[in-house]
């Protein structure tokens, strides 16, 4: 029974995540990017919840794997409409399910505080970053095709360096001052270049990667 518990919890979780979206959009129709960064929000939570139950390697790993083959089927005949009816061309949620995957090929279960760190950077900064950005007026530049804000880019940077130093905190110990520099720098610029929704794969295998390399 006790073994359960954690595949239940984070399941339901999963569920209130995905009626949330499709409420979202149900309610708010004209705001079709809202519905997709709840999901995008919400998904991040699971990573801390699979630690907190030391949810086993091939459990995480294949639950990760298959859902990145469901996102990638979803993206193409769009069964679930919130996760992915933007107003631009995105790959993006195929990326972050294949970045949590690899993280989790990668770090899991030896460095737990790794895979948090980058998908939690990801899920809150760029999720957040995105409706900030969008929601206040602000100077806006042009990347790559991709519209970017001070305001999104500003939480960007504050959502990443809270979620580093609170993962710091709950792990291994906050990183120095030069390592969270490094991290949130890399995060913030990498996420400028997101066309396609690239960095949804870039960003969290960068932070992971050099979480891993710094964070003892």
């Amino acid at each position: 029974m006790t073994v359960l518990l954690g595949p239940a919890v984070i399941a339901l979780w999963l569920l209130v995540i995905l009626l949330s979206a499709v409420a979202c959009r149900s309610q708010w129709p004209g705001q079709r990017e809202l519905s997709r960064k709840i999901v995008h929000i919400g998904t991040g939570a699971v990573l801390p919840m699979a630690w907190w139950f030391a949810i086993p390697k091939p459990m995480a790993l294949g639950v990760a794997g298959t859902v990145t083959v469901l996102i990638a089927l979803n993206h193409r005949w769009r069964w679930f409409a919130a996760m992915e009816d933007v107003d631009r061309t995105s790959v993006g949620t195929i990326a972050y399910a294949a970045a949590i995957t690899v993280l989790l090929a990668l770090f899991w279960p030896q460095r737990p505080d790794a895979v948090c760190a980058a998908v939690l950077v990801m899920a809150l900064g760029d999720g957040l970053a995105g409706l900030i950005g969008r929601g206040l007026t602000s100077p806006q530049w042009t990347v790559g095709g991709q519209r970017k804000s001070l305001a999104g880019t500003l939480t960007m940077a504050v959502v990443s360096l809270t979620v580093l130093v609170g993962v710091g905190w709950l792990g291994n110990g906050v990183p120095s001052p030069l390592t969270l520099t490094l991290m949130t720098s890399s995060a913030v610029l990498l996420e400028q270049f997101s066309a396609g929704g690239v960095d949804n794969l870039t960003v969290p295998i960068s932070v992971g990667l050099l979480w891993q390399q710094f964070v003892r």
